[in-house]
């Protein structure tokens, strides 16, 4: 046996929690703040468990420790214990006050975790980030979220170099000090665990409102963002308001504050913070205007500032237990967040939105050596638990609840679950008995959705029985083995929301073992077992099902469609999700006719049906973008048994042009000067349905007539009034390899030479690139000065955007994709653990791909795991990847 290092850190077990032997009741800090150097004076009042007999333990890391007293006397080294990025103390008791000073390096810190400098030295700003494990960089604690204290904190710094001070809670006095100093100092009456925490400070700029809660409080909302940026600001304060009139409406929840800051930053590891009262985000998430921000952009800064703003009721008045709950208050704001996203926008589009993104991102984590079940049963780094699984697929863990609940019965069990855990930490446990005694339902069932990794297969069989006139839906359920989860499966309950047609396209009334449903054209049957049949009686006339309307549980659906069958579902049902999810059905058959040389018809009915879908004016423009849109290189992937991403990438562009020629040149073309003729900046659902379909029109175009379609982008290029059509006419032109490209190029580059997030999409539309001409353009591309390792923003748009979005131009058959990936990793694991766990994500799936390239993905992840002194966040991901 040896000690666990770094590289092969130890697993920590859900089955081992044990309630926190010591907590903190309250928590008194004092900053001493410099880019440099800060130090921290903590002062902790202990409390003890009486069952538990362990000594002080408390986590550190990366400290250096100044003085230490313990009920006011000073400690001798004998009497503790800093080893192992632990502090032990002897001779502490219940009501004891330890008091710590440390010394901090904000400016030497790469990694982005406690306190550190965003920005240059002469005019970046200190801010923190503790979620997960980050407080333990700022000062010794017991630093998990079942500790929940209440912080005093005063902060002090020169007011030249640092005007402006924040911390979480509300504002509690401020005032001059000698030297030119200032301080400032923040209560928050809220006991929350140490990963809340937050503080900021530097020279900011602010927007402000002034909102009153339904409960009559009086807020004061702020915004801060650098001098350069905090125009941009504005879009998010509509947002922040929309969101908390939202959530008092539809949850009755009421901001719990006197001031809610939000702090804007491009040097962040996440997408945002929800730390209570001072929200800090990434700038992509926060800074919006038409000349920069694209529609999609404009609704994820939406959504974000929603999502943050929720958790501050599902995350810190409740939080989670231990970091295996971390779904408990991800996946429920996921959730909110999609639920109040549907309420502002189209609720059809959000949900295709939804579940494209589920399947693009979290199908393939759980069909690979990454999977793990929504609540792990163990992990060595949790900062590697921040997935898609953990957020997406558990948000579609708390719809199935709301679906089965119903409107009025999830509002009653939320409203049980915030009352009896405010101010508590929670478990999914807590959350599941909450909804379902609001409801008198034993919802324990669906706890083997959390706990079992992969995505189940429902297969589907319907039997039509003329004489009698019924019809019999069977249901079956299998769920694979996923990652190292090889334990046998438990038949989850799925909710299957159906209806059924006739071979006109109209609803049949649907009757359930005799019994009417509460809707009579559409019903809810739940599926327990591996294996079920359901009668509908009264059924007129052999009918079409469409199943799983609004993806109405995350599983993967295997019906015996014919293409006639989908191309009827495809023109005539009205859930928009099943209407999209028949388009992507049939467009997939389409592929696989391509791929197989078969001859089953799909081809010719997903390109005739969306011929005649084409000239409906009936139909949603939007809508309209998103049927014309095939699923993507990744979901097609995903029925390959031996992937060749080039391969992929040529059928689907021939897929596509065989509808662009089914649609015709003249119709393209007019379609799209009809819809040039609209142009505008305008954020209304029909000018960005417009511009969105526009998009659509001219990528086919490009594919029947290049020429023309590049003459069209470049003009659509020089004329857009906003990024929106900027960005889509210089992807045409870009992919197309146009001529225009490299002036377009140019000029986008000159033009946004100060804007960080407008030069981030400028690196990611080029690193998509497809095929081997991508690497060669990445690595010029990493030689443009505006490069650095050192900003995540940067990474992910140009690394992040060529493994994860362009498999064509990653997975290249000679491997160099993967040995670039590999190189960059050790470079920037050295940098920032976290930003090189998640770039390495990318290797997954690696075992499925075709012969050569499955060699060579082989070779640079053995080549990366043998490497020594990697930090434990990669070595994990690595590990991972590699043996299971």
């Amino acid at each position: 046996m040896h000690a666990p290092s770094e590289q092969t850190p130890a697993l920590i077990r859900l089955g081992d929690y044990r309630a926190p032997a010591w907590r903190v009741e309250t928590v008194e800090l004092d900053f001493d703040l410099g880019i440099d150097a800060s130090e921290v004076f903590a002062r902790l009042l202990l409390r003890r468990d009486p069952t538990q007999a362990t000594p002080l333990r408390l986590d550190g890391a990366s400290l250096q420790l100044l003085s230490i007293a313990l009920d006011g006397q000073s400690l001798p080294a004998t009497a503790y214990r800093y080893v192992g990025n632990v502090l032990e103390v002897d001779g502490a008791r219940d009501g004891s006050v330890l008091e710590t000073r440390v010394r901090l390096r904000p400016a030497a810190n790469t990694a982005l975790e406690g306190l550190y400098l965003s920005g240059s030295r002469e005019a970046g700003f200190l801010l923190t980030q503790c979620e997960a494990e980050g407080f333990r960089h700022i000062t010794f604690f017991p630093d998990r979220p079942d500790v929940q204290s209440r912080y005093t904190v005063t902060l002090r710094a020169d007011r030249t170099r640092f005007p402006v001070l924040l911390a979480g809670g509300n504002p509690d006095g401020d005032g001059e000090l000698e030297g030119g100093r200032h301080w400032a100092r923040f209560v928050d009456p809220h006991p929350k665990p140490s990963y809340l925490f937050a503080l900021v400070a530097g020279r900011l700029e602010n927007i402000e409102r002034d909102y009153v809660t339904a409960d009559g409080r009086a807020v004061q909302l702020k915004i801060w963002a650098e001098a350069d940026a905090i125009d941009r600001c504005h879009y998010a304060m509509d947002a922040l308001e929309r969101s908390m009139r939202w959530d008092e409406q539809a949850y009755g929840r009421n901001y719990d504050l006197d001031v809610f800051h939000v702090v804007a930053t491009h040097d962040f590891n996440m997408g945002a913070m929800e730390n209570k009262g001072l929200n800090i985000f990434n700038a992509k998430c926060l800074l919006a205007d038409p000349d920069s921000t694209t529609d999609d952009e404009y609704r994820h800064v939406e959504a974000v500032v929603a999502h943050e703003y929720f958790h501050n009721w599902s995350g810190n008045r409740v939080t989670c237990r231990d970091w295996f709950q971390l779904s408990l208050k991800e996946g429920l704001t996921v959730f909110r967040e999609q639920s109040f996203s549907a309420d502002m926008n189209s609720a059809p589009l959000k949900r295709i939105e939804d579940v494209a993104l589920l399947r693009r991102a979290q199908f393939p984590e759980d069909a690979g050596p990454l999977a793990h079940p929504v609540r792990p049963a163990q992990y060595s780094e949790i900062n590697n638990f921040y997935t898609a699984t953990v957020y997406e697929k558990g948000a579609e863990l708390v719809r199935m609840l709301a679906g089965a609940l119903g409107k009025d019965g999830f509002r009653r069990g939320m409203d049980r679950y915030f009352d009896r855990n405010d101010g508590s930490a929670a478990t999914l446990e807590d959350f599941l008995a909450a909804l379902g005694d609001a409801n008198g339902i034993d919802l324990s069932p669906y706890l083997a959705w959390y706990a079992q990794a992969g995505t189940p297969h429902l297969k589907a069989h319907g039997h039509y029985d003329a004489a009698g006139h019924e019809f019999t839906l069977t249901l079956a359920q299998h769920t694979p083995a996923a990652g190292v989860d090889h334990e046998s499966r438990l038949p989850l309950p799925i909710p299957v929301k159906l209806a059924l047609f006739t071979h006109n396209g109209d609803m049949l009334p649907l009757r359930l073992d005799g019994q009417t449903s509460g809707n009579e054209s559409e019903c809810i049957v739940v599926l327990t077992q591996a294996r079920q049949s359901f009668v509908f009686s009264n059924v007129v006339t052999s009918p079409v099902p469409s199943l799983l309307r609004g993806f109405s549980a995350p599983v993967i659906l295997e019906y015996d469609y014919t293409p006639d069958e989908l191309a009827l579902l495809l023109r005539h049902d009205v859930d928009g999700f099943n209407r999209w999810e028949a388009g992507q059905q049939l467009a997939t058959r389409a592929y696989e006719n391509l791929r197989d040389g078969s001859a089953d018809g799909a081809l010719q009915a997903w390109c005739a049906t969306l011929a005649q879908l084409f000239h409906d004016s009936a139909i949603d423009d939007a809508l309209l973008a998103d049927l014309l849109t095939p699923p993507g290189e990744i979901e097609l992937a995903e029925r390959e048994m031996a992937i060749d991403p080039q391969h992929i990438h040529a059928l689907r562009q021939n897929l596509q042009l065989r509808l662009a020629e089914e649609l015709g040149a003249e119709a393209l073309r007019e379609r799209y000067q009809l819809l040039a003729t609209h142009t505008s900046i305008g954020l209304d659902a029909l000018s960005q349905a417009q511009r969105r379909l526009k998009r659509r029109v001219l990528e086919l175009l490009a594919l029947l007539d290049s020429a023309h379609a590049s003459t069209l982008a470049a003009a659509q290029y020089r004329d857009a009034p906003g990024m929106t059509d900027r960005l889509a006419a210089l992807t045409v032109l870009v992919r197309g390899h146009a001529a225009q490209a490299t002036m377009a190029l140019s000029d986008y580059r000159a033009r946004y030479a100060d804007n960080a997030l407008a030069l981030d999409k400028w690196f990611a539309v080029q690193a998509q690139l497809p095929g081997d001409a991508a690497l060669e353009r990445v690595l010029l591309l990493e030689r443009d000065t505006a490069f650095t390792l050192k900003n995540p923003n940067r990474v992910q748009a140009l690394l992040g955007a060529f493994v994860r979005g362009n498999p064509s131009g990653f997975h290249r058959a000679d491997g160099a994709g993967y040995g670039l990936l590999a190189e960059r990793l050790v470079t920037l694991d050295a940098l920032n653990p976290q930003v090189a766990a998640r770039l390495a994500t990318a290797f997954n799936g690696w075992q499925r791909l075709e012969p050569q390239r499955r060699e060579a993905a082989r070779a640079a992840i053995a080549g990366l795991a043998g490497r020594e002194g990697l930090s434990r966040n990669l070595a994990e991901i690595i590990g991972n990847v590699l043996n299971h």
